[in-house]
């Protein structure tokens, strides 16, 4: 039986990279999905090809740091397939603008709080009480390996990623006992294409990435794992931070 069959899945940021290969990994394991993506181009994108492989799946433009934005893409998402179990908060990134706590621009602050943590917890904030309401189900937040890690150069991204590890544990308390499980992964370096373009123009990210013992992962590396937190296998996992950065953390 698929792992996720008869779940409806609701992805951010799944037109590319994690989200895309997500979103198709889902699909095969029997979840309707919904692309949340700005770029309404991509998502449509994502979703034609996981229909053109034999899944469900819909594209709904959303800009997950605009409180009513997401409030009603999820709200159209779980009335077009009649309930909400799976919620992965995966819209975000960093730049090559972020630098150290001294002289980075508070612009970039303010980019990477506003869509990491605050569109995770807008996310959560509408995702959650639909969870509830189809009985219970799945959270996965999008933290990242410089959460648990220092990290020079990036101090806007860690901020976020860290509050993200945290509100994580929270919101793990909060709603356990209503049925909902929330976890984090933990990426490292994830050869997406905008981390590609990051690896060619930083130093730091090089640095950090001939540091990961088994060698960089590949976006479907962190689909396998979001798919284990969106099953039933993850039944008792809540509140943890799962690392998926060949051994950075460790090394």
């Amino acid at each position: 039986m698929a792992r996720l069959a008869g779940k409806a899945a609701f992805i951010t940021g799944a037109g590319t990279g994690i989200g895309r290969a997500t979103a198709e990994v889902f699909a095969r394991e029997g979840a309707r999905v919904t692309i949340a993506e700005i770029d309404a181009a991509s998502g449509e994108e994502t979703a034609q090809r996981i229909q053109a492989a034999g899944g469900q799946a819909i594209a709904i433009t959303t800009d997950v740091r605009v409180p009513e934005s997401i409030e009603a893409s999820i709200r159209k998402a779980a009335q077009h397939w009649g309930g909400l179990h799976v919620l992965h908060n995966n819209a975000g990134g960093s730049t090559l603008v972020d630098s150290n706590v001294v002289d980075v621009p508070l612009e970039e602050f303010w980019r990477a709080i506003t869509l990491d943590l605050f569109g995770t917890f807008l996310g959560c904030r509408f995702g959650i009480p639909e969870i509830i309401r189809s009985g219970g189900g799945s959270v996965i937040n999008m933290a990242s390996a410089v959460a648990l890690m220092g990290f020079e150069g990036r101090d806007c991204y860690t901020a976020a990623k860290g509050g993200i590890a945290a509100l994580t544990r929270s919101l793990a308390v909060q709603y356990g006992r209503q049925g909902v499980r929330v976890n984090a992964i933990a990426p490292s370096v994830t050869m997406t294409d905008r981390v590609k373009r990051l690896l060619a123009e930083s130093h730091g990210v090089k640095q950090v990435a001939d540091q990961h013992l088994l060698g960089l992962g590949e976006p479907l590396d962190v689909a396998h794992a979001a798919l284990y937190l969106a099953s039933d296998e993850a039944r008792i996992t809540t509140g943890s931070i799962l690392p998926i950065d060949s051994g950075v953390v460790v090394a």
